[in-house]
């Protein structure tokens, strides 16, 4: 990997190519809370050639040279070792993770985490919370995303008597009984759901990655409709093929966002289709994404009308599964036994719904954000309501309006204000494609690389 000193920061990674390398990528930088404004990628062949440009979130240039040399080695470190955190096939992610938790620094550092899945519905997480106290568990995190009518949820758990993973098994089947009891209660018959406790390695499992492949399984994109219906937030999917080259061609123009570039290659990724070429770039609050895409596991040629379809709801439903509907109560407070239940009580006696959670801890304080908003899906919140739960929590407690068209400025924008850009003005501008200026700049870049062996 090479830098040069611009702006936006230029981040240049060349390696032999394998599977599951973009993604990689991807994620480090997204991990470490930088902005990808434009991206190049090429890897046709046997070689990977991907070029990010960078900002911090506030949209300005990288002047930290420990950032910089942090990020030059977790790139290099991630191009070598062949793995990444979280990105399990669905069907032997546990094993592979309980693969990797031999040794006894491993062991020391399990975590015991539920993972949900399945129709959403008011009150479950304050459902779900307060069985585990009543099983004295103790929340350390939780992260939940709601989309379509479909919730997924990663929450992590210790005893509450002492500090560390539930290992009995016993104690892990009686949990995860009476947490299945609690999401069967109101299912329907046939009804997708999965409810699971697993011991998962910490700095092993990424918790978004994850959720994005729960989702998926749960096929929340089914109610996308490719129409782009009310509330799909102006995501715009188009797929065309490429005849001569047996590429299919993804164009997605959406509100721009943080992690945008990482939910759309998860789902690729999840999908099992290799990224040959891309280009991602920012136009104020508008994003352009152009992939050149091949199956992985189709060897006959181009997909059929129907996967084309499919892919189209896949890549709308990731790209929404991370707007946040509703007014953002952030908290907060010092942290203790049942915290979580008392606040998801508050909301589900008031009639509010909860449709994003973002909860963890930082030392001895419990801190994140709730994403909430009435039984009709409005925003405005009764203040005596928000009061409540501040002296539920007994700490702080800050609330924000946001809407899923504010979008936070990339950094070819002013990063001191907010824009507002609705969904009409997205379908108004032409789709413009960013192929030809994939192929001119590659061509330049590619004078400078040469294929390097990962080691």
């Amino acid at each position: 990997m090479a830098s040069r000193d611009r702006h936006p920061h230029l981040n240049q990674v060349d390696s032999a190519n394998r599977k599951g390398i973009l993604l990689e990528m991807v994620q480090v930088l997204t991990d470490l809370d930088l902005i990808i404004s434009k991206s190049y990628i090429s890897s046709d062949g046997g070689w990977f050639m991907d070029v990010f440009h960078v900002t911090d979130e506030a949209g300005k240039k990288l002047a930290d040279e420990k950032l910089l040399l942090h990020i030059q080695q977790e790139l290099c470190a991630t191009r070598s070792k062949g793995e990444i955190c979280g990105d399990r096939e669905l069907g032997n992610w546990k094993g592979a993770e309980e693969q990797h938790a031999a040794t006894a620094t491993a062991t020391a550092t399990e975590k015991t985490a539920l993972e949900m899945s399945g129709r959403d519905r008011a009150g479950l997480l304050s459902e779900l919370s307060a069985v585990l106290v009543e099983l004295g568990c103790s929340v350390t995190s939780v992260t939940a995303w709601t989309h379509n009518d479909r919730v997924a949820c990663i929450i992590f758990l210790e005893e509450a008597s002492e500090a560390g993973p539930i290992s009995d098994p016993k104690r892990l089947a009686q949990v995860e009984e009476q947490l299945q009891n609690v999401v069967a209660a109101h299912s329907g018959t046939g009804e997708r759901k999965s409810v699971r406790l697993t011991t998962l390695g910490a700095g092993r499992t990424h918790t978004e990655r994850r959720l994005h492949q729960l989702m998926y399984a749960n096929r929340d994109y089914e109610n996308c409709h490719g129409e782009h219906k009310k509330g799909c937030d102006g995501t715009h999917v188009y797929v065309g093929r490429c005849e001569d080259k047996g590429y299919l061609v993804v164009n997605v123009t959406s509100m721009d966002r943080p992690k945008l570039l990482f939910d759309t290659v998860c789902v690729l990724t999840d999908m099992h289709y290799v990224v040959f070429h891309a280009a991602i770039s920012s136009n104020r609050s508008i994003a352009h994404q152009e992939y050149f895409i091949r199956h992985s596991m189709d060897s006959s040629g181009l997909p059929s009308e129907s996967e084309k379809q499919k892919l189209t709801l896949c890549l709308t439903a990731a790209i929404e599964r991370r707007v946040s509907r509703g007014l953002r109560v952030d908290i907060g407070t010092e942290n203790r036994m049942g915290l979580l239940s008392n606040v998801t009580r508050v909301f589900r006696e008031n009639g509010l719904s909860i449709s994003r959670v973002e909860i963890g801890r930082e030392g001895k304080k419990a801190v994140g954000s709730f994403f909430v908003r009435d039984c009709s899906g409005e925003e405005e919140v009764n203040p005596n309501i928000l009061e409540l739960v501040r002296r539920e929590t007994g700490g702080s407690l800050v609330t924000h309006h946001n809407s899923p068209h504010r979008v936070r400025q990339s950094s070819s924008s002013s990063a001191s204000s907010i824009i507002h850009e609705s969904k009409e003005s997205i379908e108004a501008k032409p789709r413009s494609s960013l192929g030809r200026m994939l192929w001119s700049r590659l061509e330049r870049l590619s004078a400078g690389f040469r294929p390097v062996r990962s080691g």
